[in-house]
């Protein structure tokens, strides 16, 4: 039996299916709560997008003349950070009438609601362009995605601090949660009053332990002169992006703004209700709470976390969740960030130089960009699909069951057990032998089993 060799086993081409799918107990059922209703007088669904593609003109006028160029076969330049060059900029100024200030502002709108992408220094339309004139929930998710990164749309007050910039937008979901209840314009004061007394709670949730030399208390009233010029800064942003209007010293939502608060509100509503209810936990932990649920179910929960906290800080943490040593964490976050969408690609272009979240950042990215999940494989070459592979594969081992490893095999690109066991060894993943002998432990073909076990051995100590 030793002088056997392994069989030229054919590797079938599989659409590999999630671990947390996998995994979950079949006895698992959608949940029976009804759909929530919004509050009455808000429009109807084609009414909202009509007044988000309003809203958006602009923006998705510069991204059609985008297209426009791509399929003429020319090429619109950007710089790193994905803005237009200044030679774009000037001709799109040109060619649409516009000063150079409107397409950089135009600009940043379409690429922050998903209607512009650029990439390898060029510019082109985003995928959602292409659902823009036909479907309304594009459209509105669209311009969620905007409303999402209002922080981002004005840079913050001159001399003030980032810390204290990052205060306000941690605490600008409560002063929007009262807009919305209130159904009506609030005074500017009233919010500033709100705003004062949020940025205290979280400063004392905090349980900062001072330490050295403190400054002398200020007098009553200095705090809130310091955080008005900051809530100015917010409301103009959230006014330019349409989630409300300020006139005559007083703040209300516009029915975009009002309708998109509410769905947060019901969202964090939803999992605060729900036995799987994470909105309070970190990245980590709501990830693996996450992890036995059903897509669906799944996805409610990111939303709802996602709500309940400033874009910038969630995509960070799921990031930093991301970059840990399970696996499985790795593709539960990049399904989280799936839901963040458009806000999220600064930050996720910027971890492709990281190895091991370069794959699902390719994926990520290739699917924001309209390609279908199958077809999005297509951006990763064979040596970034195997690492994946891998990878997927040590979460099955950590998380899943025997069988679902050896299903799992199924799913690698080689066309033979030998050609798939050399690029394995060759890919340089830190849990290759975890891999290869739980999987030789798993599967059924002796012969099978046996050259697995050799390869994790050479792997082991560093043979050919």
């Amino acid at each position: 039996m030793t002088s056997r060799t392994p069989r030229d086993s054919r590797l079938r081409l599989v659409r590999s299916r999630p671990l947390a799918a996998a995994s979950r107990p079949a006895a698992q059922r959608a949940s029976k709560r009804p759909a929530p209703r919004p509050p009455e007088g808000t429009p109807a669904q084609g009414e909202l997008a009509g007044l988000a593609r309003r809203s958006l003109a602009g923006a998705a006028r510069l991204a059609r003349w985008a297209g426009t160029r791509v399929r003429s076969g020319s090429q619109t330049p950007a710089d790193a950070g994905g803005a237009l060059t200044e030679d774009a900029v000037e001709l799109a100024a040109r060619t649409l009438g516009l000063t150079p200030a409107q397409v950089r502002a135009d600009w940043d709108t379409a690429r922050l609601a998903g209607l512009v992408e650029a990439q390898d220094g060029t510019a082109r339309p985003g995928w959602r362009l292409r659902a823009w004139d036909r479907d309304d929930s594009a459209v509105l998710r669209g311009w969620v995605a905007l409303f999402d990164a209002w922080s981002l749309v004005r840079q913050g007050p001159e001399g003030i601090g980032g810390a204290a910039v990052g205060e306000v937008v941690g605490a600008m979901p409560q002063v929007l949660s009262l807009l919305q209840l209130s159904a009506g314009p609030v005074p500017v004061e009233q919010l500033l009053d709100l705003l004062d007394q949020r940025v205290s709670e979280l400063r004392s949730g905090r349980c900062e332990i001072p330490y050295g030399p403190q400054p002398e208390p200020l007098p009553e009233g200095a705090e809130q002169a310091q955080l008005a010029p900051l809530l100015d800064w917010a409301l103009g942003a959230l006014t330019a992006v349409g989630a409300l209007t300020c006139a005559d010293g007083q703040a209300a939502l516009t029915p975009l703004g009002n309708w998109a608060v509410w769905v947060k509100l019901e969202q964090i509503c939803v999992a605060a209700q729900s036995p799987a209810g994470n909105i309070e936990q970190s990245a980590e932990d709501m990830l693996r709470g996450c992890a036995p649920l059903r897509p669906n179910a799944a996805r409610a929960e990111y939303r709802a976390w996602l709500a309940a906290r400033p874009v910038g800080s969630a995509v960070h943490e799921l990031l930093a969740a991301a970059r840990g040593e399970d696996a499985l964490l790795r593709g539960l976050a990049f399904d989280a960030l799936r839901v963040v969408g458009a806000p999220a690609e600064g930050e996720v272009r910027a971890v492709l130089g990281e190895i091991s979240l370069r794959p699902y950042a390719l994926l990520w990215l290739a699917e924001l960009a309209g390609a279908d999940p199958e077809d999005a494989q297509l951006a990763l070459t064979r040596t970034e699909a195997t690492w994946l592979w891998v990878d997927t594969a040590a979460a099955v081992a950590d998380h899943g069951e025997a069988q679902l490893l050896v299903r799992h095999l199924e799913s690698a690109l080689e066309p033979s057990i030998p050609a798939f066991l050399k690029a394995v060894q060759a890919v340089g993943h830190p849990r290759t032998v975890q891999v290869l002998v739980a999987l030789a432990a798993a599967h059924p073909d002796p012969a099978l089993a046996k050259a697995v076990r050799r390869a994790a051995f050479q792997v082991h100590t560093g043979g050919a």
